[in-house]
């Protein structure tokens, strides 16, 4: 990944667009306000990212967002609101993290979160195990900026964006692509694209009987909503398997 590229969330400074690893700037550019409940598996970590209801008790989200395996109870979790600050929000502390240990700045860009107690009163997101659901029209959803290098935001944000198919994204990223771990989206004008402050996040559409299902996890980009230059997704159905077998581990 070249120095151009920020990762989408919070673990390291980078010099520019859609965030780096640690630096908590990714909300969605060209979007329009999300409605209360409408995506209610949604939340926000408090070092600047987002993530989805893996289970009650586990948090998935993107390995930049992150430091590293083992016990953590720095980050706090809120959940089933659209506006941080509404006091019917419902806020956990994590007690474990879990990184995909393929990790290393570029890849297996994917996390667990586990929290101090679970979230019943609100429904999980499931993850695509197949490649059934990776084209079409993703929804993408978050508190991060509207702009890039803008604020991030206090109200959650939503936009649609269409994806983008391997050879496209590569003639955009080159080496910095993985194709067979990411997922490109977006419009080739730009306009709108999850921005710093939205990594971790799910990208997420309809499956076969209606329900959502999240094929992407919002990872890394060349700015925000730049024209040519779609938002790379961790590709979830590539890494079912092993955060399925880990989150079984982590007790979820």
């Amino acid at each position: 990944m070249t120095m151009a590229a920020v990762l989408l969330g919070a673990t390291m400074a980078a010099p520019a667009a859609q965030a780096a690893p640690g630096d908590p700037t990714t909300q969605v550019v060209g979007g329009t306000l999300s409605a209360q409940g409408e995506f209610p598996w949604l939340v926000r970590l408090s070092m600047g990212c987002g993530g989805a209801l893996y289970s009650p008790t586990l948090i998935l989200t993107a390995g930049h967002c992150v430091s590293g395996t083992g016990a953590n109870t720095s980050i706090t979790v809120t959940a089933g609101v659209v506006d941080l600050q509404s006091p019917s929000r419902i806020t956990r502390t994590s007690n474990y993290v879990y990184r995909s240990p393929g990790y290393s700045g570029g890849g297996d860009d994917w996390a667990l979160i586990r929290i101090s107690s679970p979230i019943t009163t609100l429904p999980t997101l499931p993850i695509a195990t197949t490649t059934a659901y990776n084209s079409g029209t993703f929804t993408i959803a978050g508190w991060g900026a509207t702009y890039e290098g803008g604020p991030q935001q206090r109200y959650q944000r939503k936009a649609t964006v269409p994806f983008v198919s391997d050879a496209s994204c590569q003639a955009s990223y080159g080496s910095d692509l993985i194709p067979s771990e990411e997922i490109c989206a977006g419009y080739t004008s730009g306009g709108v694209d999850t921005c710093q402050g939205d990594s971790g996040g799910p990208m997420f559409r309809r499956d076969a009987a209606g329900n959502w299902i999240q094929v992407g996890i919002t990872s890394w980009g060349y700015g925000c909503a730049r024209a040519g230059y779609p938002g790379v997704y961790t590709e979830v159905s590539t890494f079912a398997s092993a955060i399925r077998s880990a989150a079984t581990s982590l007790g979820g």
